[in-house]
């Protein structure tokens, strides 16, 4: 097993250890976030209906995320995905990180969507 294999699975196994605990629902979504090498993702999802209720990414984000997957385009995305799920009628969440460490752009779009005005 190469390096990246290794990690890639090291990171499932967390993940799926954090996700037996973590559920969304329709009052209180989670908020789930992936960090690839050039972008950053975050969605709410409602586990029970299955379904995406906001998403936001650095792919469509405004100018201010040009950079694609760098901090301050992390922040602009929690912030940008706040203000969609306010727009849904969300101002809770759970915050799933998604087997990532809370650190760096993970833990720029937590404190983005909290400035944006999402419990946590």
């Amino acid at each position: 097993m190469d390096k990246s294999t290794a990690k890639t699975f090291r990171r499932d196994r967390r993940k799926k250890g954090m996700r037996k605990t973590l559920s969304g629902t329709p009052t209180r979504p989670r908020l789930s976030v992936y960090r690839s090498l050039q972008h950053i993702y975050a969605q709410l999802i409602d586990d029970l209906a299955g379904c995406t209720v906001a998403s936001a990414s650095s792919l469509d984000v405004s100018a201010v995320a040009k950079k694609g997957g760098n901090i301050g385009a992390a922040k602009e995305i929690g912030k940008a995905l706040a203000e969609r799920a306010k727009q849904a009628g969300v101002t809770t969440v759970v915050f799933d990180r998604n087997g990532f460490r809370y650190h760096g752009r993970v833990e720029a779009v937590a404190e983005g969507a909290r400035e944006g005005g999402l419990l946590f």
